[in-house]
């Protein structure tokens, strides 16, 4: 094990490194782009779904005993299912909508919703931020919420240039909501 992996499981005494399980989700939804976790149940196969479960199996790697009790919250409690609208409203923290502005983190996610004429569509994207900003740029991994679907992944920065007018994360979108931490890595 390398001295860098035993500083981050080093954290605090008793809780896991925060770093270490951001690593391991962004590690858990980048191998879903190669392909897909047979643990990630297909009816669970959407953004929010790619959220839950890598968020989910970073705890199982590193801190199982967290999953003793459900992971993320909802109007009714803990719970172990979260839609994407539920997830930002009661198991993230928004951060804000310029990413310039921001301390971006790997694990932390950007939001989006849609107005539909059957409701409201929440989206989800997962930031993997690179060590380096300077010689490497942030991506997002997500789900399109297809069936079938596979993961994808990309440059942020085209993402905020390339992407339709509704899906660019730039605070004159407004459909962007901004960008989201996990509550328990609040620091």
């Amino acid at each position: 094990m390398s001295a860098l992996l035993l500083l981050l499981l080093a954290g605090t005494p008793g809780a896991p490194s925060v770093e270490l399980l951001r690593q391991v989700t962004a590690e858990t939804a980048l191998a879903q782009v190669r392909a897909i976790d047979g643990r990630w149940h297909p009816e669970q196969r959407d953004c929010a779904g790619l959220v839950r479960f890598s968020v989910r199996q970073a705890y199982k790697r590193i801190a199982p005993k967290r999953l003793e009790t459900p992971l993320f919250s909802s109007s009714s409690g803990p719970t172990d299912f979260a839609d994407a609208e539920t997830l930002l409203g009661f198991s993230f923290t928004g951060l804000g909508r310029d990413e310039r502005k921001l301390s971006i983190k790997t694990g932390d996610v950007l939001a989006f919703r849609q107005a539909r004429d059957s409701g409201d569509v929440f989206h989800l994207m997962l930031v993997v931020a690179p060590a380096d900003r300077a010689h490497a740029e942030i991506h997002v991994v997500y789900h399109p919420g297809e069936k079938d679907a596979p993961v994808r992944v990309g440059r942020l920065s085209e993402l905020m240039r390339d992407a339709p007018g509704e899906w660019r994360p730039v605070p004159e979108n407004p459909s962007f909501l901004g960008f989201f931490r996990f509550k328990e890595w609040m620091s």
